[in-house]
């Protein structure tokens, strides 16, 4: 008796630690970005195909992107994704520019490991680059 009672203990104690974990998700709209994968999946071949493509670096505190292009732009983001908390997630709009560098101000972001991800349309087709940054 003593055995079953200890036995139902445990599990109830392992059902309350499964119910509190906190389960956060990459993205909350998962099914929807996998069925639109094809359109991720041109990105990235346009992106390919440009000679001149844009570049996304740390300088002081400060996230930089170069690229020769930025007048022919239509619109464009830069999202910072932090895999290990959605809460420190940055999104900044590109727009044209004669600059040929844009830099978004980073000074109070949490320290560590992003996916900087540029996405752009430019003469009506869309563009995506991806690099893993250390702040």
């Amino acid at each position: 008796m003593v055995s079953f009672i200890l036995f139902a203990l445990f599990i109830g104690t392992l059902v309350i630690v499964c119910v509190r974990q906190d389960i956060s998700l990459v993205a909350s709209d998962y099914y929807k970005q996998e069925l639109e994968y094809q359109k991720q999946i041109d990105r990235d071949r346009n992106t390919r195909a440009l000679v001149v493509k844009p570049d996304i670096s740390i300088v002081n505190n400060s996230v930089q992107v170069s690229f020769q292009e930025f007048g022919k732009i239509q619109s464009g983001e830069l999202k910072l994704f932090r895999p290990s908390n959605a809460a420190s997630d940055l999104i900044f709009d590109l727009r044209p520019t004669a600059d040929t560098v844009v830099v978004f101000d980073l000074q109070h972001q949490e320290r560590g490991m992003y996916r900087a991800q540029l996405k752009w349309t430019m003469r009506d087709q869309e563009y995506y680059l991806e690099k893993v940054i250390y702040l």
